[in-house]
């Protein structure tokens, strides 16, 4: 049996939304964020030495790394629809797409969210003008020109396909949606990149990833409802 070691608001929900797809048997073990620093609980070091979510546990093997489980899960519990073979010819494009989502897209955001946190984070009150001029000028020479360039270019790509390798989706889109619906829902980009918006739009609609929302239970960055 798959178990799914869950962690609230994190990538850990497209995993749970992959099963879904697959129509995999799972079970969902859930931790909660330390409140005091919203990081993960230290019972997580107890299924994988670092402590972070997402971990997966498939009989005696246990999988870390959202990159490593998805295509895992696609290879191993799918149909082969889901993770094209090495020798197909959209191999190349999904090997791209599963390892630019955390590669490449997700550093500047998460700095965004850092600095962010400089930014209203407590501290003595004449600190606090340092900091957040500090944060301000790393934001306008550094990480928003590395924003605008990537989501400029996923935008792009995805102006004439429905998915990130055409018209059937894969385990690739499972992978790239965190960042991408973690962007829109924080506010960090919107609607000048109206094809990924459109993107995360008809993910979302998807009846298994609704049903993933359903079981997974809190998680920020989902549909506004």
């Amino acid at each position: 049996m798959i178990v799914v070691h869950h962690l609230e608001h994190s990538r850990s929900q497209r995993i749970l939304w992959l099963l879904e797809e697959l129509g995999a048997a799972y079970e969902i073990k859930r931790y909660r964020r330390d409140p005091k620093t919203s990081l993960a609980p230290k019972s997580l070091k107890q299924i994988h030495p670092l402590g972070k979510s997402p971990v997966v546990s498939d009989g005696e093997r246990t999988v870390a790394e959202s990159a490593t489980i998805v295509e895992y899960l696609a290879r191993t519990h799918g149909d082969g629809s889901w993770a094209p073979a090495t020798d197909h010819p959209d191999y190349w494009s999904f090997s791209y797409w599963m390892h630019y989502a955390e590669g490449s897209l997700m550093p500047p955001l998460l700095l965004k969210l850092v600095f962010d946190k400089v930014r209203s984070g407590p501290m003595p009150f004449f600190i606090r003008p340092i900091a957040r001029a500090i944060a301000d000028k790393v934001d306008a020479q550094f990480i928003d020109d590395q924003i605008r360039t990537h989501f400029g270019f996923v935008d792009d790509y995805l102006a004439d396909k429905e998915w990130f390798l055409g018209e059937a989706i894969s385990a690739a889109d499972i992978q790239m949606s965190f960042p991408l619906e973690a962007a829109l829902a924080r506010g960090t980009v919107g609607d000048d990149y109206p094809n990924v918006v459109a993107y995360v739009e008809r993910f979302q609609a998807r009846e298994a990833y609704l049903r993933a929302l359903e079981k997974g239970g809190d998680y920020d960055y989902g549909p506004a409802t």
